[in-house]
């Protein structure tokens, strides 16, 4: 993933997720560890809008197909 998409999911999700728990905490480790599928995988347990989910969708997509493009 790069730098400034990193940086773009981790600031939604805490801004989403304002209060550290434990799921924000996996979310920001399977960030951190270029892990895709555990993110994907924590975000599907959050209650995110349609507009919410969308978004985060796509910020999961384009890191999964930066990740194949390698």
């Amino acid at each position: 993933m790069t730098d400034q998409a990193t940086v773009s999911l981790l600031r939604w999700l805490r801004r989403q997720l304002r209060q550290p728990n434990p799921l924000r905490e996996h979310l920001e480790a399977a960030v951190e560890n270029n892990d895709p599928a555990e993110a994907r995988r924590l975000v599907s347990r959050v209650p995110f809008t349609d507009a919410q989910r969308r978004h985060v969708e796509g910020l999961l997509a384009r890191w999964e197909k930066e990740a194949r493009d390698r």
